[in-house]
């Protein structure tokens, strides 16, 4: 959609800044929805009488239905136009956001999050297509300056929002604090857009594809979810999601193929850059998106950190990142999208490897560092991924190869953040077995640490607790080096994958992003 194609002229004045102020509200919500609850798990888990590991759900439950619903997006904004289809969106995610924060226990909350993940597929891709069309065309580099500012100003916001809410307010504000935000961008976008609607057409829907694929990514979820409390594989439960996730992912894929409208073009894998592009992309998520989980968790169960703190600690992450993304974009067009893809792994793997370094009395700046470092990794994986998956795809499917690449990349996301919970708590007992067996053997360090602890006052048993409190937080700190010590590998081992791909050629237009 552009002015030019709705037959109207671009908007100017204050209606032009309101209704991008309207539809940069959109991306904002929705972006610092999927971040704003990570630092606040032990404190939503904790008010609702639940562990950590099933408030893991609230962040994995978002990102699934999201990620499912994403495909959708092209059909819903071809059927019913692309004003309806955002404005539509917001307001839905807006109610389902008061849901979430009125919840009245865990599985309520898990619900209307699944909700307002599912209605806001549309709410990404639908402002950056409208932001482009009110402007004039020479000015649309500043609309998509705008789109990315807010897409990389929310997970600055999130973490920090979050934090500062749950420790201060009640935990609902952190999805309460989106209504009044979300009426102004919904009220505002149809004020001024409602007659510059997009033409509709009917369109086919492959609802049997989209029932498959809901199917088999959440019997997945499922399996990710509930393995790690079910002893995996010896509880007979996990063994039928398991068989469900891989007939239902084999039969959608079979569907897909042979479909005449299917919900997910998979023929689009058969190019080579688009589907070494989106294995990176899938891939590189994942790590990030795990490790932007696990550190919160890490500083606020086991090192005594607020949530606020924990918030402050990731902050340096999105600040670099905002910094860098006008130069990044100036060069986009110029360098190699595939050196660029290096830059952003390496900046990764240094991030990881650097937080394996961390120790349970590293200072908040030696936590922040790693994060500055995540800063430049952030700035350029976006713009070289898209660069390379979208490389000699046709522009009418372009819409397609977006929705499955960003599929992949949410689901992906949603896993990663499922399976580095599990391994965190699984490597975790591991080395507290491992530690409490040389506690045990080394009779001499036993009888010194229990008389120095004798000496500070504490009996027998109080001795034993802070001893079991000390061993515990060992064993946590020497699983989280591990998983961050095999992420900087896994992300040095995406450089390798992504020159396999061709050089491709520099993008000629702005390319939505779902």
């Amino acid at each position: 959609m552009s002015g030019a194609d709705a037959g109207q002229a671009p908007l100017a004045g204050g209606a032009l800044a309101l209704t991008a102020l309207g539809l940069a509200l959109g991306t904002f919500m929705q972006v610092l929805d999927s971040t704003i609850a990570n630092v606040s798990l032990p404190t939503i888990a904790g008010n609702l009488g639940e562990s950590t590991d099933s408030g893991t759900w609230i962040i994995t439950s978002f990102a699934v239905a999201n990620g499912i619903a994403l495909p959708l997006t092209g059909w819903l904004m071809g059927r019913f136009g692309v004003v309806r289809t955002f404005v539509s969106s917001v307001a839905l995610f807006t109610l389902a956001s008061f849901l979430c924060g009125i919840a009245w226990d865990l599985n309520s909350l898990i619900l209307f999050r699944i909700v307002q993940g599912a209605v806001s597929g549309p709410m990404i891709p639908g402002s950056q297509t409208l932001l482009i069309a009110i402007f004039p065309p020479q000015k649309r580099s500043l609309a998509l300056g705008i789109w990315s500012m807010t897409t990389l100003t929310a997970p600055v916001m999130g973490p920090i929002l979050g934090g500062y809410i749950s420790d201060n307010f009640h935990w609902g504000w952190i999805f309460l604090i989106n209504v009044p935000f979300g009426l102004v961008a919904a009220l505002v976008s149809w004020r001024f857009l409602r007659t510059r609607e997009t033409a509709t057409r009917s369109l086919p829907i492959d609802k049997v594809g989209l029932l498959l694929l809901a199917f088999w990514v959440a019997s997945l979820q499922l399996v990710l979810d509930l393995g790690k409390n079910a002893d995996w594989f010896h509880s007979p439960v996990i063994v039928l999601f398991t068989l469900c996730a891989a007939i239902g992912c084999a039969a959608w894929v079979i569907w897909e193929l042979t479909e005449r409208f299917p919900v997910v073009d998979l023929s689009l894998l058969r190019g080579r850059n688009f589907a070494l592009g989106t294995a990176a992309f899938c891939l590189g998520y994942a790590l990030f998106f795990a490790n932007t989980l696990l550190m919160p968790l890490w500083l606020q169960t086991q090192l005594g950190y607020t949530a606020t703190w924990a918030g402050m600690v990731a902050a340096p992450s999105g600040v670099v990142a905002v910094l860098l993304t006008p130069l990044v974009a100036r060069l986009g067009g110029k360098v190699d999208a595939r050196w660029m893809a290096t830059v952003s792994f390496l900046a990764f793997a240094a991030s990881f490897f650097m937080r394996g370094q961390l120790t349970t009395y590293s200072s908040i700046t030696n936590f922040m560092m790693p994060m500055l470092v995540q800063g430049i990794a952030i700035s350029t994986f976006f713009v070289a991924m898209i660069n390379i998956s979208l490389d000699g795809i046709a522009p009418e499917r372009v819409p397609s190869a977006t929705g499955i690449s960003n599929f992949a990349r949410i689901t992906g996301g949603s896993f990663a953040a499922s399976l580095v919970t599990t391994m965190w708590d699984r490597r975790e007992a591991l080395h507290q077995s491992r530690l409490a067996e040389a506690v045990t053997a080394d009779g001499d360090a036993y009888r010194h640490t229990a008389a120095q602890l004798n000496m500070q006052g504490l009996d027998g048993f109080q001795s034993m607790a802070v001893a079991t409190r000390q061993l515990v937080g060992q064993a946590y700190l020497l699983a989280s080096i591990d998983l961050f010590t095999a992420c900087g590998w896994l992300s040095l081992a995406m450089i390798a994958l992504v020159w396999m791909a061709r050089r491709p050629k520099p993008l000629s237009g702005p390319v939505a992003v779902d």
